[in-house]
């Protein structure tokens, strides 16, 4: 019988790669078969790039500020990952940032990146593969959401609305290109041990609280994002569409 998790021959590329639950997922793709793109911005992607190699797999990186993206960057990121690898059947759209401050002071420059990284680069390199994808009748978009795209959670404003949007954005995308062989799924993790957790994570109160509230009674790992990943990158996913698949160590059952 065949493995329905293989991705022996398909093509992913995975924004935010070399760093975190991005790097986590690329490896967990790369071990399950697939040749692996990734996007930076300012983590030197070699380490990353060494592991995918390490499976036997094709590795490429290209740097790319999500902050600033517009219709051609999109594209070009796209096509520099196909042609790197031969083509695109997966993409994780993973790259995202937060900024933790009061609502009554955030300025407006610090809403706006966060939505323009966090939404707006998800929509146009959604759109970029999904041009391609629908014109080849395959392919499988994933993006990476959050328990907060089902929360508020505190000092985030910009986080959380740019999180429940790209569970819309999943749900709008499933409803136009199911149809076309194009599966587009997200993943909510709950909180990981990165660097966008980092500033929790030293503060002993805020920690002990968020970690007495988590029924696992500890923070995830990046690479325990990597089996979602490869779940709905995988045939096994196949009747999967506009699903949100939650990773929190139980946070949202709390």
């Amino acid at each position: 019988m065949k493995d329905l998790f293989d991705l022996t021959g398909r093509r992913a590329l995975v924004t935010g790669g070399a760093t975190g639950i991005g790097e986590g997922i690329a490896l967990g793709l790369a071990a399950a078969g697939a040749d692996v793109a990734l996007t930076y911005r300012s983590h030197a992607p070699a380490d990353a790039t060494a592991k995918i190699e390490a499976y036997g797999r094709k590795a490429a990186a290209v740097q790319a500020d999500f902050a600033a993206m517009d219709e051609t960057a999109a594209g070009d990121i796209i096509g520099f990952a196909a042609e790197a690898l031969g083509g695109l059947d997966i993409l994780v759209n993973n790259a995202g940032t937060i900024h933790r401050e009061e609502a009554v002071a955030m300025p407006l420059e610090d809403w706006r990146r966060v939505l323009s990284v966090n939404l707006d680069s998800v929509w146009l390199l959604s759109q970029a593969a999904g041009r391609q994808m629908v014109a080849q009748g395959s392919g499988k978009i994933i993006i990476v959401a959050s328990v907060l795209g089902s929360q508020g959670g505190l000092r985030v404003p910009a986080y959380a609305c740019s999180k429940h949007a790209a569970i819309g954005l999943t749900r709008a995308l499933c409803n136009e290109w199911a149809g076309h062989g194009v599966n587009v799924n997200a993943i909510a993790p709950g909180y990981t041990a990165t660097d966008n957790t980092q500033a929790l994570r030293d503060d002993p109160e805020r920690s002990r609280a968020l970690l007495d509230r988590i029924p696992a009674g500890r923070f995830a790992e990046a690479s325990e994002m990597a089996g979602a990943a490869v779940f709905l990158a995988s045939d096994a996913a196949s009747y999967c569409h506009g699903s949100v698949l939650t990773v929190d160590g139980g946070w949202l059952a709390r």
